[in-house]
């Protein structure tokens, strides 16, 4: 992966929706696209991105291939490409959560070809302005071809490449993505939310809502409750928020004014009254 005579490599897709289409526009450049998705209908597509649509079978046995496909079907898609893969072949994913889908493409993915696990840290919506300088983890899980892979993300699309490992990746990714999309959902379901007397701040908040708003839900699933750290987060994050709820309720019930105090007043006064009658004299 080079770069300077990679247009003989081929590289085939698998998973032609929005995701796969944006790897397709920044990869065409660089490799020769094959790729193969089960919706049919893809034609205009397949001309727009430079992309050759092509079965299974033929995508598998391209020298890289990349998973485009949800989380929850990884295994599935695995077991299918195993046998059509070449040997020296490099098997990337691109889902959101790692240590799962590691542990699956090295337990069904045949030992003659080199795994990576990647996770591109942004979506068509954050994307649609250019990729340079956006983030993606890059996590080794079988071989060195990691090295190459990372040396082209960095010197041709630009971008900030971290290489972890599965764990690290999905223990910092339940906290960053797991209480963004968790709080946009809550404040999806709020709508319809003030658009004229908004902060800075508010607006921030809500550009945030807006880059994660029309993802596919098997993402937001794939976030909560396949990364094996999320539900750690989330019990913690609901935690505190019910105890803050809890402090701003009890404050809401103490004496606010001399007015709402004047009872207690009142009442302590009678009781230093009957203390004093009590006393000898």
């Amino acid at each position: 992966m080079s770069c300077d005579n990679n247009q003989h490599i081929k590289i085939g897709i698998i998973g032609f929706g929005a995701f796969g289409q944006l790897i397709a526009r920044h990869l065409n450049p660089y490799f020769q696209l094959y790729a193969y998705d089960s919706v049919a209908d893809l034609e205009q597509t397949e001309r727009i991105h430079g992309v050759t649509l092509t079965s299974m079978e033929q995508v598998a046995q391209c020298n890289i291939v990349i998973l485009a496909t949800p989380v929850a079907t990884l295994d599935r898609v695995v077991a299918m490409i195993a046998p059509h893969l070449r040997p020296g072949a490099l098997v990337l994913d691109v889902g959101s959560v790692k240590v799962g889908p590691a542990d699956i493409m090295q337990r069904g993915l045949p030992m003659h070809v080199d795994i990576v696990a990647t996770h591109p840290l942004f979506g068509p919506q954050s994307a649609r302005d250019g990729i340079a300088g956006l983030k993606i983890a890059v996590c080794p899980v079988r071989g060195t071809k990691f090295r190459r892979v990372a040396a082209f993300l960095k010197k041709h699309l630009a971008l900030d490449v971290i290489v972890t490992t599965p764990e690290d990746h999905d223990r910092e990714a339940a906290m960053v993505q797991g209480l963004t999309h968790l709080i946009a959902k809550v404040l999806v379901q709020m709508e319809p939310l003030p658009t004229r007397m908004t902060t800075k701040s508010f607006d921030l908040m809500m550009q945030a809502v807006g880059m994660v708003r029309h993802d596919a839900p098997e993402v937001f699933q794939a976030i909560e409750r396949a990364n094996p750290y999320a539900p750690k987060v989330r019990k913690h994050f609901f935690a505190l928020a019910d105890r803050i709820n809890e402090e701003l309720d009890h404050q809401s019930r103490r004496p606010s004014s001399l007015d709402d105090m004047q009872p207690i007043l009142n009442e302590n006064t009678a009781k230093l009254l009957n203390m004093a009658d009590a006393y000898p004299k």
